[in-house]
Formats: structure tokens, C-alpha cells, sequence
């Protein structure tokens, strides 16, 4: 069962339906894998399904006992030069929402957003997962409610960390690669964000975002 293919499908499934299927899709099948059958997933559901014996649909079978290993964790993040690796690790960890932050000190400004679905499409069927993650529009840093939002602090000290009680939202924001500014900072601390410790050391910012994923979920 583990080496059969998984693909997200972008409209509702239900069994003993025939969805239209592109060519990529056959060609991934029928040369990659050598195969016809595969899994199917969307909004957090799997089934079982095949390609029709002329390659024109996906015929979708059962719905399997699977269920959708994925959160309700939105993370907050500043578009950084490695935005791709942020992109699928979080969506392998199970990140339900996306939202990108435009800080004071963000420098990757000019993100190719389609292939970025495409990278979060891929992740989310490599990682077993049963939906892909959304991803909204881009804010600025001063438009955003700062109310109850976790954020990845590096002047916390080592070994402050969260608790059931805190984590109550399942918002979270980590910065772009040069931090967030004073006066970013001074806004945060005015709205009483919850401040995370990442550790003893200074983590490039795509690992500081795995490791404030993983704080927040537990």
C-alpha cells in the first residue's frame, strides 16, 4: 500500500464519479509508476481510484479509512530567498493555512505564488495527507491582528515554553531572514503577543519556522 501513488485532485470526490484527468497525470501513472491505480485526496478525504482504460479519466472508487493527519495550525511568515524549503516542511508537518507577511525587513518580495501551490500540492501528497493547506493573500505587518498570535522570538530565553493554556489560537508568526524590527517588536509587545523560545542558538529562518511548528503542536 505504501508504494501506491497519491494525487490531489482539485474538485470534489466522491466515489463512482470520472473526473477528467491531464496528461502529466497519465504520464506520472502509466511511464513512472507503471501503473493505473492510485489514491485520490481532497478536503480531507482519500479514496481509491484508477485511470480509464483510455487514459481520459480518473475513475474514483472506495473512500479508504484514512484520515487527514493535517492541522488547523496558520502560520504567519515573512517571504524569505528559501521560502520553497519553509514551504514544504511546514506543509509536511501539517500547516492548514498559509499566510504570507510583508515585514519591515522582508526582502523576498517578488514570489512566483502558483509554484508555490504547486510545491505545497506536492508536499501534501508526498506527507500523506488528505487536503493541501490554503494559502491566502499577503499582508502588511501593520495590518495584521496581532491579538493571541504565538511568535518566534529570539529574545526569549532558552527553555521558556508554551503551555495547553497558551495555545489556544494555533496562530503563529515567524520573521524574515534579518528578524523583525523595534518597532515591529514594540508593537508586538504592545498587543501581548505570546513570545516562543527557539533554543540556545540563532537558526536560519526556514529551520526556525520547522522549529516553531513543532513547539506549537506539541
Amino acid at each position: 500500500m505504501k508504494n501506491i501513488p497519491r494525487i490531489f485532485i482539485n474538485e470534489d470526490i466522491e466515489s463512482g464519479k470520472s473526473i477528467s484527468v491531464d496528461k502529466d497525470t497519465v504520464h506520472y501513472l502509466r511511464h513512472v509508476m507503471r501503473r493505473d491505480d492510485c489514491f485520490v485526496f481532497n478536503n480531507g478525504d482519500e479514496y481509491i481510484a484508477k485511470l480509464s482504460d483510455d487514459n481520459k479519466y480518473m475513475i474514483i472508487g472506495d473512500k479508504t479509512d484514512h484520515i487527514d493527519p493535517s492541522n488547523d495550525l496558520t502560520l504567519y511568515f515573512a517571504p524569505i530567498k528559501k521560502i520553497d524549503e519553509l514551504i514544504n516542511m511546514a506543509t509536511q508537518m501539517g500547516v492548514g493555512t498559509f499566510v504570507p507577511v510583508i515585514t519591515n525587513r522582508t526582502v523576498a518580495n517578488h514570489i512566483n505564488w502558483n509554484r508555490i501551490r504547486k510545491i505545497m500540492i506536492e508536499a501534501a501528497e508526498q506527507s500523506n495527507r488528505n487536503s493541501v493547506p490554503k494559502l491566502q493573500e499577503p499582508v502588511k505587518f501593520d495590518d495584521l491582528d496581532l491579538s493571541g498570535l504565538i511568535v518566534a522570538d529570539e529574545r526569549f530565553a532558552h527553555g521558556k515554553e508554551l503551555n495547553s493554556e497558551t495555545v489556544y489560537g494555533k496562530r503563529l508568526l515567524v520573521g524574515p531572514e534579518g528578524g523583525f524590527s523595534d518597532s515591529e517588536f514594540e508593537k508586538m509587545d504592545a498587543a501581548g503577543v505570546i513570545g516562543l523560545s527557539l533554543g540556545k542558538t540563532i537558526l536560519r529562518a526556514e529551520t526556525a519556522a520547522v522549529v516553531a511548528i513543532s513547539k506549537v503542536l506539541g
